[in-house]
């Protein structure tokens, strides 16, 4: 008997889940079935694939070789089948994007609804990373990053700029007053990132020709989500990029300030990804929708 395409698919998808079980979510299809047929297949190539264990799953040689293969399998029919999608016009197949949290949770997830009405043979997979991954490594398409770009095989699309601003809440101005200067900020709880220490230095002018303060936090976070969490809950001032924020501004939920010593300092937003003939047509049409988004 020849080896079918839902075996090849149970097969990788445990490899990759790590379980039977988790395989079996990612299909959705029974923990029984993904097992019987990751036997079916084991017996119809006379081999062992994978040894089981109570703690983990560990592929055999025979297992690693054929891994590749009904990889390069699966692969070739998703080219195929993106292949009829583009003669129908019709970008279809699965597309996926990591990026950091606030821009995730604040640019992306609010439009999913909408491109899947336009799009609705793409399926969308979301990852938030707050530091930069590795394409190739994690499988993702798509990566959305802030700030200047490092010289990489990469290819990129610029999405815009968005300007810092400094921020705090009226509940934090009200009990601790509001900074007239940068000197005076300095006096003022402070909230800041982990890392990059480049990220704490706010676009601001120190009043010596400086355009840029280096503040020391008083507390730091490794996301700008959780930063601009702990500015809502009245916890300090904070620097966030307006993609996140411009919404609490307007709701004041957040109020700017300072901003007579603020230089209009502006980080790039740009879309990186490996060229790839099967991916192009729905990358493509994502970048095309989400750029559409920012600029509006």
């Amino acid at each position: 008997m020849k080896t079918t395409t839902d075996e090849l698919l149970a097969f990788v998808t445990v490899i990759d889940s790590g379980s039977i079980t988790a395989a079996a979510e990612a299909l959705q299809q029974t923990v029984s079935g993904v097992s019987r047929a990751l036997a079916r297949l084991e017996k119809k190539l006379d081999a062992t694939l994978v040894r089981r264990t109570t703690r983990r799953l560990q592929l055999t040689d025979e297992g690693e070789l054929f891994l590749a293969r009904a990889r390069l399998i699966l692969s070739a029919m998703e080219d195929a089948e993106e292949a009829i999608a583009r003669h129908r016009e019709r970008p279809a197949g699965r597309l996926r994007v990591d990026a950091a949290s606030p821009f995730m949770l604040h640019c992306i997830v609010p439009h999913v609804k909408a491109f899947a009405a336009l799009y609705p043979e793409i399926t969308l997979e979301l990852t938030s990373n707050e530091r930069i991954v590795d394409l190739m490594e994690q499988r993702v398409d798509i990566a959305i990053r802030i700030g200047a770009l490092q010289d990489s095989t990469l290819h990129a699309r610029s999405l815009g700029s968005s300007r810092s601003r400094v921020l705090a809440s009226p509940g934090y101005l009200a009990e601790h007053g509001e900074p007239r200067d940068v000197g005076e900020m300095q006096g003022h709880r402070l909230i800041g990132f982990t890392a990059p220490e480049s990220l704490n230095d706010w676009p601001l002018r120190d009043g010596r020709g400086g355009t840029f303060v280096s503040v020391t936090p008083t507390v730091a976070a490794s996301s700008g989500e959780t930063i601009r969490q702990l500015a809502l809950c009245d916890g300090g001032i904070a620097c966030l990029s307006e993609f996140m924020t411009a919404a609490d501004v307007h709701a004041g939920r957040l109020r700017a300030i300072l901003d007579d010593a603020l230089e209009d300092a502006r980080l790039p937003i740009s879309a990186v990804y490996y060229q790839s003939e099967s991916m192009a047509a729905r990358a493509r049409a994502f970048l095309d929708f989400l750029a559409g988004k920012l600029a509006a």
